[in-house]
């Protein structure tokens, strides 16, 4: 049984935490590049799943995609897309972790397991991003959030690469970064209150 699992579900479980950490960044993009390298067989969907890679997916997702790049350009547009993508990018990543489930032969197992390990894998780059771009518009009034936005494109772009090839590594660094954070703000928390004398 070790066999199995360490050989089919824990990488394919890798592969969905990075994929969804990607989706945190960008909703579109990642199931676009998902659908794109499944088409050319590159990428093992599951069954159920398959439609990502069929041509109304990928011509809906490619739109989607082009739409989200663009319009997080343009300052105060890119806080209603985030304020929007709360619940978009984490239903992304629990549809990304469920799809490259393949092991898992039942979809409903597969989507449980995408959404809990999905959503609040995407939730936390998206919480992270969402916190910059509150910071760089309050400092810059908004003038920096283009050039913020470039680098979470390419972030998302590698982020996905990197995923496809080394999926265990991925995942263990997001992993790592996640329980660093949790941990500072933790740290935070107690920090924060005046104690009163």
């Amino acid at each position: 049984m070790d066999g199995p699992i360490w050989t089919g579900v824990v990488p394919s479980l890798a592969m969905g935490i990075g994929l969804a950490a990607c989706a945190g960044l960008r909703a579109w993009l990642p199931l676009l590049l998902a659908g794109l390298l499944a088409r050319a067989g590159i990428l093992e969907l599951g069954p159920s799943f398959r439609f990502i890679a069929s041509t109304q997916a990928l011509i809906l997702f490619g739109v989607a995609t082009l739409v989200e790049i663009i319009a997080d350009k343009v300052p105060a547009v890119d806080h209603t897309l985030d304020v929007l993508s709360t619940v978009l990018r984490p239903a992304a990543g629990s549809l990304l972790v469920a799809s490259v489930m393949w092991r898992i032969q039942d979809p409903l197992t597969a989507l449980a397991l995408g959404v809990a390990v999905g959503a609040p894998t995407s939730l936390v780059p998206h919480a992270a991003k969402s916190a910059l771009r509150a910071a760089s518009t309050a400092f810059t009034g908004g003038l920096a959030n283009p050039v913020l936005s470039l680098v979470e494109d390419l972030a998302a772009v590698l982020i996905f690469v990197f995923t496809v090839v080394v999926p265990v590594a991925v995942a263990v660094t997001i992993l790592v970064i996640t329980v660093l954070i949790l941990r500072r703000l933790a740290r935070r928390r107690p920090q924060s209150t005046v104690p009163v004398t």
